[in-house]
C-alpha cells in the first residue's frame, strides 16, 4: 500500500553559498560569524564570534559561565570534540541538596530549589575557556577581533525579539519571591519586563567583554571576572562556597575523539560520554535500519509508534549508563553495535521494552550553531547556561549570568549521577556531523534538553529516508518519548487516536525540542544552511568573493575600447 504523502509546511528559507556559511539561533549572531569569514577568518573564528554574540543577544540560553560541546571536522577529514561541560566544584558534596520526593516527576527537585535557582545551583563553567581553546588550536584571526561584534551589540543595544521577551516572561513566572536586583536592573528597567521591540543595552557586560578581548579566557579563569563570580557565590543568606577561584583556574576543556556510527551508507559522528548523542543516536539508527521507513511514509501513526518505542528503549539505557566516564562505566562498543540493536528490537517485539525507571530531567534551554568555511573546516557546537537565564541572578557590575548546572546532578548520594567534585554533568547535546564516502554531507544540532538527540536523529531520517530538502528536514514535525507518553507537535496531533489505539499515552504539545539549524554539503561544492521555526534561527552565507586574480582598475582606456 502506497503511503499517503505528507507535505511539510516551511516558514523560513534556506541559504546556499560557496564562500562559507553560518547558522545560529539569532540573526545578529549569524551575522557576526559571517563578518569573521568576510574578514579572512575560518569557521572556528566565525564560530567563536557567533557564540560570544549569542551571550549578548540570546542571554537566556548561553553565557560565558555555562558549558557545552564543540564538534570540529578539520579540512584533512579528522574530527575532534572540544568538551567544555560544567563540572561540580571541588568543595561540592553528594549531600549538599535535600531531595523532596522519590516520585519520577519530582525526583530531581530539592528543598528550596537550591540546585535550580540561586548561588548553590552554580557549577564550574567551561564555555569561555572551551571557545578560547578552540581558537588557540585552530583559529586564524586575533582573539580580540572575535569579541568585537558582541561588545558592539552589548554596548549599543539591540531590539528584543518575541523569543527573548517570551523567555524572560517565562523565567520571571518561574522565580518565586523577589527577582535578583542586578538582573531586574537590566531586564526589568523601571520594574517592567522587556517587551518585544524594546532595546536591551548591557553596558556592564560590554565592559566584561572588553576585558575578555584583552585577556582571553584568563579574565574569568584566574582574573577579575572569576574573582567577582566567586565572591558573589559566597554572599547572601544561602551562600555557596563549593566553587572556588582555584576551580576556575584548574578547569581545562577535554579534547576528545568522536564516536562513529553508520546508517544506510552514511557515517555519523557524535560526541562521546558524558554526552548521550554519540552513543544513543547510532543505537536508535541501528534499530531503525531494520525497517523500511521510506516505504512506511512520514506522517503516519505506524512510523510515530515505532519511533516512540525505539526512543523509550534507548532512554532505558541512557538512564542506566549516562554520566561522566571517569566515574561511570559506559559500554559504548556494545551499545552502538548492530547485535545489541537486534536484541533491543527482540525485546520490543516480545512486548518487554525495558521502559526507563524514571524520567531524565535536563533543561530545554540551550543554543546551537553550525558553521562551515570554503576550506572544509566545519564546526557544530551546542552550549548553554542550563535553565532559562541560568541560576537567574547576575554577578554585580559584570552583566554575567551564571549557570544552574547543579540542577542536572542527582541530589541523592551513591547514585551514578550524584554530585562528586570535578564530575562533568551529563548532557543530551548532539552536535553531529555526517559524511558519505569520506566527504561532508550534513552538520546539525539543536537545543532542547533530553529532546535534543532524538529530534536531531529525526532530522537525519527526514533527509536520508524521506528525501526531504534541508529546510523541510529541519522544520518537519517531531515526535518524542522517554517512557511516560509520546509527545506530538501540532502537525501530528491528528495521529493521536491511532497512536492511542496502539497503546500509547499521547501528549499534544506546541513543540518538541528547540530551534534546529544545519548545513548540508552538495556535490557541486556549495553548502546550504537552514534554520527552523522553533527559534530565531538565521543562516548567513558568503556567496561572492574577491576580484579575480590579475584584475585591476585604471582610468586609462585601451585601444580596443577607444576604437569601439
Amino acid at each position: 500500500m502506497t503511503p499517503q504523502p505528507f507535505r511539510v509546511t516551511t516558514t523560513k528559507h534556506p541559504v546556499r553559498a560557496r564562500g562559507g556559511l553560518v547558522t545560529a539561533n539569532h540573526p545578529l549572531a549569524a551575522a557576526a560569524g559571517a563578518e569573521m569569514l568576510a574578514a579572512g577568518g575560518n569557521a572556528v573564528d566565525a564560530a567563536v564570534a557567533t557564540l560570544l554574540t549569542l551571550t549578548v543577544v540570546e542571554p537566556m540560553m548561553v553565557g560565558i559561565c555555562g558549558g557545552g560541546l564543540a564538534h570540529l571536522r578539520l579540512p584533512d577529514g579528522s574530527h575532534e570534540i572540544i568538551e567544555g561541560l560544567s563540572c561540580a566544584g571541588s568543595a561540592a558534596e553528594p549531600e549538599m541538596f535535600t531531595p523532596v520526593s522519590d516520585e519520577p516527576a519530582r525526583y530531581m527537585e530539592t528543598e528550596g530549589r537550591r540546585n535550580d535557582v540561586g548561588r548553590a545551583a552554580v557549577a564550574v563553567p567551561g564555555s569561555l575557556t572551551a571557545w578560547a581553546t578552540m581558537h588557540a588550536r585552530h583559529g586564524r584571526l586575533p582573539f580580540a577581533e572575535l569579541v568585537q561584534p558582541a561588545i558592539r551589540h552589548a554596548r549599543r543595544g539591540f531590539v528584543a525579539t518575541h523569543y527573548l521577551a517570551g523567555a524572560l516572561q517565562d523565567s520571571l513566572t518561574y522565580v518565586e519571591g523577589e527577582v535578583d536586583p542586578e538582573f531586574a536592573r537590566i531586564f526589568m528597567p523601571g520594574g517592567r519586563a522587556l517587551h518585544h521591540g524594546d532595546r536591551l543595552v548591557q553596558e556592564d557586560y560590554a565592559r566584561s567583554l572588553d576585558l575578555i578581548a584583552e585577556q582571553g579566557a584568563a579574565a574569568l579563569h584566574g582574573g577579575a571576572l572569576g574573582k567577582a563570580l566567586v565572591e558573589t557565590l559566597a554572599e547572601g543568606p544561602l551562600p555557596a562556597a563549593h566553587l572556588t577561584e582555584a576551580d576556575l583556574t584548574d578547569y581545562a576543556p577535554q579534547i576528545l575523539k568522536p564516536i562513529r556510527g553508520s546508517y544506510r551508507g552514511f557515517d555519523v559522528y557524535g560526541p562521546p560520554p558524558p554526552a548521550s548523542s554519540g552513543v544513543h543516536v547510532p543505537q536508535m539508527l541501528n534499530m531503525l535500519s531494520h525497517f523500511d521507513l521510506a516505504g512506511m511514509g512520514f506522517g503516519n501513526a505506524a512510523r510515530a509508534h515505532l519511533l516512540g518505542q525505539v526512543m523509550r528503549r534507548t532512554f532505558a539505557d541512557r538512564n542506566r549508563y549516562s554520566g561522566d566516564p571517569r566515574f561511570v562505566d559506559v559500554p559504548v562498543a556494545r551499545l552502538i553495535s548492530d547485535t545489541y540493536a537486534q536484541e533491543c528490537l527482540a525485546e520490543l517485539e516480545a512486548g518487554d521494552p525495558q521502559m526507563p525507571e524514571r524520567a531524565v530531567r535536563e533543561s530545554r534551554d540551550t543554543t546551537h550553531i553550525t558553521v562551515a568555511d570554503a576550506d572544509g573546516l566545519i564546526v557544530s557546537a551546542t552550549f548553554t547556561i542550563n535553565g532559562l537565564f541560568g541560576a537567574k541572578f547576575m554577578v554585580p557590575g559584570t552583566g554575567i549570568i551564571p549557570n544552574n548546572y547543579n540542577w542536572n546532578f542527582d541530589p541523592r548520594p551513591g547514585k551514578a549521577l550524584s554530585v562528586v567534585p570535578g564530575k562533568r554533568v551529563p548532557t543530551s547535546m548532539a552536535p553531529l556531523i555526517l559524511t558519505k564516502d569520506g566527504k561532508p554531507f550534513l552538520a546539525l544540532g539543536q537545543p532542547g534538553g533530553t529532546r535534543i538527540f532524538p529530534s536531531v536523529m529525526q532530522a537525519i531520517l527526514n533527509v536520508i529516508d524521506h528525501g526531504m530538502d534541508l529546510q523541510e528536514a529541519v522544520e518537519a514535525p517531531r515526535v518524542w518519548s522517554q517512557g511516560q507518553d509520546i509527545e506530538l507537535e501540532p502537525a501530528f496531533h491528528h495521529l493521536a487516536p491511532a497512536l492511542e489505539a496502539l497503546g500509547n499515552e499521547v501528549k499534544k504539545v506546541k513543540l518538541v525540542g528547540g530551534g534546529l539549524n544545519a548545513i548540508r554539503f552538495h556535490d557541486d561544492g556549495s553548502m546550504e544552511g537552514a534554520c527552523c521555526w522553533r527559534a530565531d534561527g538565521t543562516a548567513c552565507g558568503l556567496g561572492g568573493g574577491l576580484a579575480a586574480e590579475g584584475v585591476r582598475f585604471s582610468l586609462e582606456i585601451n585601444e580596443e575600447d577607444a576604437a569601439g
